[in-house]
């Protein structure tokens, strides 16, 4: 277990908990213990916790765990979990939506339409705006990236920083920051809308949603990117048309199980704990299915879940799925 200095536990205003089992925190329901999960009070304590923390000791930021696989074996280090003193959405004077990094995508995206906001790409979008814009998230051909202004950062050594969004190399799923770097809020430019129109349009959005997507399993969103495709002439093509569930399901893997772990009937993207998977059992029916979609179609699937930590240490041989 990754040792703390003893000092540093009754400087943290917040929580720092040792051994701390992460599965309950995950939308997945499964994976190991952090050596500590630092629950901060605000931004001033999880800078002077960073701060004080040696550099050696890894820091993870997760958020309410909806596109995160934890290992059996834990998270070695300091996970660093946000909570109320950072899940506030505002409305600026200028029309910006400010929102810290723990507000749900979802309360944001309704925070904003009440005030003639748009941001309703947010609003099936599951998790926080952290995790949000770390993955530059998007829905129905709008993406963080098109409406992020800036970002404000405590940086692995304490320092608080305030980074315009072309600093983030916001990309298809994908960011660049430096390790160890916590968001801590965003802001974002919301056009103008009808508060009437804006709630109707996100009532049609999860409507759409819960038709074709397994929205009461225990799952962790897309499983999987949609690939790049080609162009007739045989270039990359970086439009996203090719959509990852078509390739599972042409693998002839819609409800492949290996073990508690299934990828679901109703969309077969979406990795699923049909009651009692390891996260092993997870990880390992999604490189089967990475190796099976290869095998029919020549592309390669790219996880869009993240996967954090380390195997059990006793784990067995793995299988091969149920198709």
């Amino acid at each position: 277990m990754t040792a703390i200095p003893p000092d540093i536990p009754g400087s943290l205003r917040g929580r720092l908990t040792p051994d701390r089992p992460l599965g309950d925190l995950t939308w997945l329901r499964v994976g190991g213990p952090a050596d500590w999960l630092c629950q901060p009070a605000d931004r001033d304590d999880l800078a002077v916790f960073l701060a004080s923390l040696p550099a050696e000791i890894p820091v993870f930021a997760m958020g309410v765990g909806s596109n995160l696989i934890v290992r059996d074996g834990g998270v070695r280090g300091v996970v660093i979990r946000l909570g109320r003193g950072f899940n506030s959405v505002t409305v600026e004077a200028d029309g910006r939506i400010r929102a810290g990094a723990a507000a749900l995508d979802a309360q944001v995206a309704k925070t904003a339409a009440a005030a003639g906001r748009d941001l309703i790409f947010l609003r099936t979008i599951p998790g926080t705006i952290g995790g949000a814009v770390r993955m530059n998230a998007g829905c129905y051909g709008t993406y963080v990236a098109d409406r992020l202004r800036e970002v404000t950062v405590v940086t692995r050594d304490g320092t608080v920083e305030v980074l315009p969004a072309a600093a983030l190399g916001l990309a298809y799923r994908a960011s660049v920051l430096p390790e160890g770097t916590v968001i801590v809020e965003a802001l974002f430019d919301a056009p103008e809308g009808d508060p009437e129109e804006l709630a109707a349009a996100m009532a049609e959005q999860l409507a759409r949603r819960d038709a074709t997507q397994p929205t009461k399993d225990r799952t962790a969103g897309s499983t999987f990117r949609n690939p790049a495709g080609f162009s007739s002439t045989g270039a990359a093509d970086d439009s996203h048309e090719l959509k990852a569930w078509s390739l599972i399901d042409a693998a002839g893997l819609r409800g492949a199980r290996l073990g508690g772990a299934v990828m679901n009937d109703k969309h077969p993207n979406f990795l699923t704990n049909a009651g009692g998977a390891t996260a092993d059992e997870l990880e390992s029916l999604g490189e089967l299915v990475r190796k099976r979609v290869y095998e029919t179609s020549g592309l390669t699937l790219e996880w869009e879940i993240m996967r954090v930590g380390e195997p059990a240490p006793d784990k067995g041989q793995t299988g091969q799925p149920d198709t």
